[in-house]
């Protein structure tokens, strides 16, 4: 129970999510992306705007050709960069020197009011956050060096702000090794059964070094008795287990826009979301707390 115990202090400490009143526990929420659908994802202003509503974001982490360390998550430029010629849409943030990353404009294709948002370099959210602690920053790492990353914490001293994420438990339990006071997610995707599995391999390890455990949720019917997928039974028992381990039972209901499914998931115990839809999380959560 310490490490729930140590958890919740921390969250209520830097105020992560002030979706409640001081009597009631904290409820995190990541923003998928950075700001979900609705904004330009990976941008600092992405970020800024998530800040304001008391969401963490996410960053996806890559590394330019000459090592920094920028927030993109695709591949290559094809889907969210306005100013590349079609031939170099199919090129990688990986194959481009810092000094071209970070004019890629990659605000528009979420609307024209977002033209000019820009790529951000790691650092410069650090910045954002250094003298913030209520700031926390979901780090899923594609491309970046784990030694230049742990260098950048200490450099800003965001140890206690930064969640480390991954699908891979075998890199929580070597960060955590290495940074200690972070939180971590470890996420999980795929059919019940390959959950089930997952489940059963990270149980025999321990759950080492996991603050978070997130399942990706497929929403169905909801006028239905069981709308999810995995199932509502194995989603409480996931739930109930994760509970009693002291770790933050985290789903991602994928591409959700009703609020009465993060309404439906919330009284099957579920501590914590990731969304791509921000707004309509908060008030989920502000719907339930308030019965």
């Amino acid at each position: 129970m310490f490490q729930r115990r140590w958890f919740l202090s921390a969250v209520f400490t830097l105020a992560a999510v002030s979706l409640v009143s001081a009597e009631e526990k904290p409820f995190h929420i990541q923003a998928h992306r950075g700001a979900g659908i609705a904004k330009p994802e990976n941008t600092l202003e992405a970020f800024e705007y998530t800040w304001s509503i008391r969401v963490t974001p996410e960053a996806d982490l890559r590394t330019t050709s000459d090592g920094e360390i920028v927030c993109f998550h695709d591949g290559n430029l094809a889907r969210v960069v306005s100013n590349v010629s079609d031939a170099k849409k199919k090129t990688s943030v990986e194959k481009l020197p810092a000094e071209e990353v970070l004019q890629l404009e990659v605000g528009s294709f979420r609307g024209k009011q977002y033209a000019g948002q820009k790529v951000p370099t790691l650092e410069s959210i650090f910045t954002a956050m250094k003298g913030h602690p209520e700031r926390l920053l979901y780090l899923d790492i594609k491309t970046a060096d784990q030694d230049q990353l742990v260098k950048l914490i200490d450099k800003y001293g965001v140890t206690s702000q930064v969640i480390y994420t991954t699908t891979h438990h075998h890199l929580i339990q070597e960060w955590k090794k290495r940074v200690p006071g972070s939180l971590t997610l470890l996420w999980n995707g795929g059919t019940e059964e390959k959950l089930t599995q997952k489940m059963a391999d990270v149980r025999a390890a321990g759950f080492e070094g996991i603050t978070h455990l997130q399942i990706h949720v497929r929403v169905g019917d909801l006028a239905s008795d069981d709308p999810f997928t995995p199932s509502t039974k194995f989603l409480k028992q996931i739930g109930q287990e994760l509970k009693e381990k002291g770790i933050v039972f985290q789903v991602l209901p994928w591409e959700c826009d009703d609020q009465k499914a993060y309404v439906r998931l919330l009284e099957l115990g579920v501590e914590s979301f990731a969304t791509d839809y921000p707004e309509v999380t908060v008030e989920a959560v502000k719907e339930f707390r308030s019965r």
